[in-house]
């Protein structure tokens, strides 16, 4: 929660006063005490104590330089250039210094992209845990999203170069991709995206031709984000394999050759993009260009695909933990002007209406934390070797990526009205916050694409809604602080979530998809909202979260009647304490769910 209202008196005020700030300037993981609260749950307590002085130094940073940075960046957009001096197709991007010293910040200095591929960094001994990664992206993303894009890529892109990948690109240039010296990192592409095809990659064209025992790529990609990057996993179909899915194959494409020549492909055109401005995206033509194939690319079946959806899931948890990120920095906005703006002798926190959205806004916020957490802890695991772990991701993936991306549009909108007309102004940073909360409902699947892998694959095929429904249960069986009573309606609604998306997904009714993913995922957070609060309440921390579990059960999970007041009791008693900023006891928290 933010600091309560810092509105001078009314005689004290300078016309400028009473336009509230903004949240630049402020530590955003020292403001963000849902976060702390998370941790004690989801990091073991020496990680935890570890990081945290780390976490605050880039909350620090993330709430002003990287802001600042950020804010220059997305209006002086990369510039390509397409030819050198002397003419020749030698391109080159020109990126404003503000986004190249944001680089230096994340690549150079916290070392998102490596963190979990190499010891020893921040002092860890080991790898770092996702848990403790993605507490980086959340906190960076709340400042600059499009970054966040080559950051990710290059950490998944070495993760399957690693796993799948040659090893003599490895050998060439996969220690460069986890380097923070700025001047031999390799940052790291995935292109995959042309004009016949982009959910379908079915139709994918770009072919790749053995010439003289060397692999060649021929052919346009239509969308590559990253454009200039120094290695890009291109997926090509190689010459004379098999139409469709089975055919095609992953090839490591680096931009230089070991000459120092450039490879044989070209950039012919940036992207005018509407968000995510700040990254270059653009156009690709091989020509020739040398790759290095994942794997026998005669097999019959390829597995290239398979494979490189592997890292299309990473980027869909990604872009779930980003959508969590950008949502808090909305909400952390809209809770700036509604505690420093006063309308009709009053501060606009206080108006019913006002504390009405403002918990629209807080309840899909604080889901995504939870379930970006919760995530991340079973992708540890399953990293692990527990293939219970690996199930439930394969639900819980696309699970957070359909639905935070969806709500994150949502807030952005929502915290740009609490903003009122400044906010529709670019001086402030509401309208970036929109255009980039846009590209979560874009890249890595549309919601259509992530609702219907859910159904069609994750629950009709893995039958992953059987033990997600298990799991929840049996932590709801063995949390102390839950109030039996409201424990038995969880576990019915859980129940009926998995009957329901179970049905869907039998039936084949591809109509209602994404109502049985909205399902499974309020069942899901509201019963992570409740072990939460009951465990942190148990040891005389904020229980807030139970209260957070039954708005969604009543927002979200409830029949609703459009004609009948539906405001009652708990949803007011329960916004005084979320919005009061002070600690809700466990006892407290059990006697508001039973109103």
């Amino acid at each position: 929660m933010l600091q309560q209202s810092r509105l001078k008196k009314r005689e004290e005020r300078t016309l400028e006063d009473w336009v509230p700030e903004d949240c630049h300037g402020l530590n955003f993981f020292e403001i963000d005490q849902s976060l702390q609260d998370v941790m004690e749950i989801y990091l073991p307590e020496d990680l935890r104590e570890h990081m945290r002085p780390v976490f605050q130094n880039l909350g620090e940073i993330a709430g002003n330089r990287l802001d600042e940075l950020s804010r220059i960046a997305d209006r002086h957009i990369p510039v390509l250039h397409p030819r050198d001096a002397r003419g020749r197709d030698r391109e080159w991007i020109e990126f404003h210094p503000a986004y190249r010293e944001m680089e230096k910040i994340a690549y150079g200095d916290f070392g998102i992209h490596c963190m979990s591929h190499k010891a020893g960094v921040h002092g860890w001994p080991e790898k770092m845990p996702p848990m403790a990664k993605y507490i980086f992206t959340y906190l960076f993303t709340q400042s600059e999203f499009g970054l966040m894009c080559p950051i990710s890529v290059t950490d998944t892109s070495y993760g399957l170069l690693a796993k799948h990948g040659p090893k003599e690109a490895i050998d060439k240039f996969g220690w460069q991709m986890l380097s923070q010296d700025m001047d031999e990192i390799h940052m790291g592409a995935q292109f995959m995206t042309e004009k016949v095809g982009g959910s379908e990659v079915a139709n994918l064209e770009v072919t790749a031709k053995n010439e003289d025992g060397v692999w060649r790529l021929y052919g346009d990609k239509w969308f590559c984000s990253c454009a200039d990057a120094e290695v890009a996993l291109v997926l090509a179909r190689p010459e004379g394999a098999p139409a469709g899915n089975r055919g095609l194959a992953i090839f490591a494409v680096p931009r230089h050759l070991e000459n120092g020549d450039r490879n044989g492909y070209r950039i012919v055109r940036l992207k005018d993009k509407m968000g995510t401005k700040s990254m270059a995206s653009g156009e690709i033509i091989f020509d020739g260009a040398i790759g290095y194939p994942f794997g026998d690319v005669g097999a019959k079946p390829n597995p290239g695909l398979r494979q490189m959806m592997d890292q299309v899931v990473m980027s869909r948890l990604s872009h779930g933990v980003r959508a969590a990120g950008m949502m808090r920095r909305c909400l952390n906005e809209a809770l700036m002007v509604a505690q420093n703006r006063e309308v009709f002798d009053q501060e606009i926190l206080k108006k019913p209406l006002m504390r009405r959205q403002l918990l629209k806004l807080m309840l899909p916020t604080e889901q995504a934390l939870s379930m970006m957490m919760h995530v991340a802890t079973q992708l540890y695991k399953s990293d692990q070797g527990d293939k219970e772990a690996e199930v439930l991701n394969r639900i819980l993936t696309p699970l957070l990526k359909f639905r935070a991306c969806r709500d994150n549009v949502e807030v952005a909108g929502g915290a740009l009205e609490v903003r009122g007309g400044c906010g529709f102004i670019e001086d402030w940073v509401n309208p970036k916050l929109v255009r980039d909360a846009y590209t979560g409902l874009l890249w890595e699947g549309t919601s259509n694409i992530n609702a219907l892998d859910i159904t069609t694959r994750a629950v009709a095929k893995a039958r992953a809604h059987l033990p997600l429904a298990e799991d929840l249960k049996a932590r709801l069986d063995k949390a102390d602080g839950v109030p039996g009573q409201y424990s038995g309606e969880l576990s019915g609604l859980i129940d009926r979530a998995r009957d329901f998306a179970e049905e869907v997904a039998d039936t084949q009714n591809e109509t209602l998809a994404r109502q049985a993913s909205n399902a499974l995922y309020h069942a899901t957070t509201a019963t992570l909202f409740a072990i939460e609060g009951a465990a942190l309440g148990a040891v005389d921390k904020d229980a807030r979260r139970l209260l957070l579990s039954r708005l969604v059960i009543d927002s979200k999970l409830k029949p609703f009647d459009p004609l009948r007041q539906g405001e009652g009791r708990f949803e007011v008693e329960a916004g005084n304490c979320l919005l009061s900023g002070k600690k809700v006891t466990l006892e407290r928290a059990s006697d508001l769910l039973s109103l």
